[in-house]
C-alpha cells in the first residue's frame, strides 16, 4: 500500500517490533504493539534517559501517528535524522572499534536497568557529530531471566571477527563484510586467523572454541554455560566483560602505508606551495559556503579538518586505510565533525542486500554542497583509466560546488605513475580538462599553485547538469 509522502526505508523490513518510514523526508519509527512491554520498561527504568544524555542513543519525540499501511501499531516516534548514513564496510579499525566498545557499554547499562540488547548488530550503529550512536531504539528488550545473550554470535561476527582480522592480518579485511552482510562467519574467521586464533585469548574463546560449538552443537554450548544449565546474570555480566576486554586490547599494528606520509612528500609540494594551497583552498570554501563537504582522496586529513573548522561537516574518503585510520584518530582527539571513510572511488561502495535496496550506493547517498578533489584526478584519469568527460558526470553527481587541483603531465607524481606503461593519455591536459569540466560546470576562478604546475579550481555545477 502506498500512501502520499510515505516511504518506506528499505533496510528496516527484518523487524517485527516496528520499522522505519519516511513523512515528508522526515524519518519516523512505528512501534508494534508486540514491543510495547520493551519500550515503556525502557522509558520508565531511566535507561532511555541514561543513553541518551550520554550521546549513546539517538533521542526521538513521541507524535501522532501517520496514516501508514499495516495493523496492530503501538506508538510513532520521530529520532533525531542522521545525516549520512554510513555501513561497518566504510569504517577504519577504530571506527569499528569504538562502534563495538559503545555497543557492549549500552549492554551493560542496560544490564543495571533489566534490559538488554536483543541484537548487537553493527548496522544499529551511525555516527553523528564525530561520536558512534545507537540508532535502533527498538533493539533493546526485557531481560529474560536466565536467558543467555542472543546477540553473542552477531557481536562476535560483526564486531570482534573483523576487528580480530584487521588487527592480527590486514586492515583490508573489513571489505569482507560487503559480501557477508550478517559479519563474517566464525569459521571463515578462524581460517584466517590463523595460527592467531590460538595465540590470542580471546580469539581462542570468542571465535576458535565458539566456531566449534556451534559445528556441533550451540544448544550444547548455552547449556553447559552454568551447572544447572541456567545462564545468570553474573555469567552474562562476566561474558560482556570478557568481550570488552578482547576489543579494548585490540590494535592496529600496521601504521604506515604507501599514502600515508604523501601530505608531507616534498615531492608534491614545497613549504611555500603548499601554504599557497592551503590558503587557496581556506578561500574557495568560504566562496561556497560549504556546509556539507565531501572530500574524496582525503588521505590523512589535512584539508578534511581545515574544511571542518571552517564550519562543515565532512565526509572524508579514501581507500587507503591507514590513511582513514590517521585521520580518524586526529579528527577523534580534535573532537570534529567529521566521518573519514575507507572508500575506493574507481570501485565504490554499491548498492547490496535483499533485491540490492537493503544498503544504499555511494551516490544514492550523494547530496554534498561541495566536493574536495585534490591531487585526485591524475590517480583516476592515468592509473584507472577513466576518461574526464566521466570524471566530469561523478562529481556533478556528487554536489554542487567543486574545489579541483589538476595536476599536469610533467609532474613528478604522474610521471611516476607513467613510469612502467605505455602513454596513451594525449587528451590528458589542462587545455582538456577545462573544456570538458566547462560542459558540467562553471569555473568560477583558478589558482595556479606558486612553486609548482598545478592548478586550483573552484567550479559550480550548472543547473541543468544534475
Amino acid at each position: 500500500m502506498n500512501l502520499p509522502g510515505w516511504v518506506a526505508e528499505a533496510s528496516s523490513f527484518r523487524d517485527p517490533n516496528g520499522y522505519v518510514y519516511y513523512w515528508g523526508g522526515a524519518p519516523f519509527r512505528r512501534i508494534n504493539k508486540e514491543h510495547e512491554k520493551h519500550y515503556e520498561r525502557l522509558l520508565q527504568s531511566g535507561l532511555y534517559e541514561q543513553l541518551v544524555q550520554q550521546r549513546w542513543l539517538v533521542p526521538h519525540q513521541e507524535v501522532e501517528a501517520h496514516s501508514h499501511p499495516g495493523d496492530g501499531a503501538y506508538k510513532t516516534i520521530a529520532p533525531e535524522r542522521i545525516p549520512f548514513i554510513s555501513y561497518p564496510y566504510e569504517w577504519c579499525f577504530s571506527g569499528l572499534k569504538d562502534a563495538a566498545m559503545l555497543t557492549l557499554n549500552i549492554q551493560k547499562k542496560a544490564l543495571d536497568c533489566g534490559m538488554t540488547l536483543r541484537d548487537a548488530s553493527a548496522y544499529n550503529i551511525q555516527f553523528l557529530h564525530g561520536r558512534p550512536i545507537l540508532i535502533d531504539t527498538l533493539s533493546l528488550g526485557v531481560l529474560e531471566k536466565d536467558q543467555p545473550w542472543g546477540a553473542y554470535r552477531q557481536f562476535c561476527q560483526q564486531f570482534l571477527a573483523p576487528l580480530l582480522l584487521m588487527s592480527r592480518r590486514d586492515p583490508r579485511l573489513n571489505q569482507l563484510c560487503l559480501t557477508e552482510l550478517d559479519g563474517i562467519p566464525l569459521r571463515l574467521a578462524r581460517t584466517l586467523l590463523g595460527r592467531h586464533a590460538y595465540l590470542s585469548w580471546s580469539a581462542f574463546v570468542h571465535i576458535l572454541l565458539h566456531s566449534r560449538c556451534e559445528e556441533y552443537s550451540s544448544v550444547r554450548f548455552v547449556k553447559t554455560a552454568t551447572r544447572d544449565g541456567r545462564f545468570s546474570e553474573r555469567a552474562f555480566r562476566g561474558l560482556v566483560d570478557s568481550l570488552e576486554s578482547a576489543v579494548d586490547n585490540l590494535t592496529l599494528k600496521q601504521s604506515v602505508s604507501q599514502w600515508s606520509n604523501y601530505s608531507t612528500d616534498s615531492a608534491s609540494y614545497s613549504d611555500v606551495s603548499l601554504q599557497h594551497k592551503i590558503q587557496t583552498v581556506r578561500h574557495y570554501l568560504e566562496r561556497s559556503q560549504a556546509r556539507e563537504v565531501w572530500d574524496l582522496g582525503a588521505n590523512t586529513g589535512t584539508f578534511t579538518r581545515m574544511a571542518c573548522q571552517a564550519g562543515a561537516r565532512v565526509i572524508a574518503f579514501d581507500q587507503d586505510p591507514i590513511c582513514v585510520e590517521a585521520n580518524y584518530r586526529q579528527c577523534k582527539i580534535e573532537r570534529l565533525d567529521v566521518l573519514p571513510l575507507v572508500l575506493n572511488l574507481a570501485n565504490p561502495t554499491p548498492a547490496i542486500g535483499w533485491q540490492n535496496r537493503e544498503r544504499r550506493s555511494l551516490l544514492q547517498r550523494a547530496g554534498a554542497d561541495t566536493v574536495l578533489a585534490l591531487a585526485l584526478i591524475h590517480h583516476l584519469a592515468i592509473s584507472h583509466n577513466v576518461p574526464l568527460p566521466m570524471l566530469a558526470d561523478l562529481f556533478a553527481e556528487m554536489g554542487v560546488w567543486l574545489i579541483v587541483e589538476f595536476v599536469p603531465k610533467d609532474d613528478p607524481k604522474v610521471q611516476l605513475l607513467l613510469q612502467n606503461r605505455e602513454d596513451i593519455f594525449s587528451h590528458y591536459t589542462l587545455q582538456e580538462f577545462e573544456g570538458t569540466f566547462s560542459r558540467r560546470f562553471t569555473i568560477e576562478d583558478r589558482t595556479s599553485i606558486i612553486g609548482s604546475k598545478r592548478t586550483l579550481f573552484l567550479m559550480r555545477r550548472r543547473s541543468a547538469c544534475r
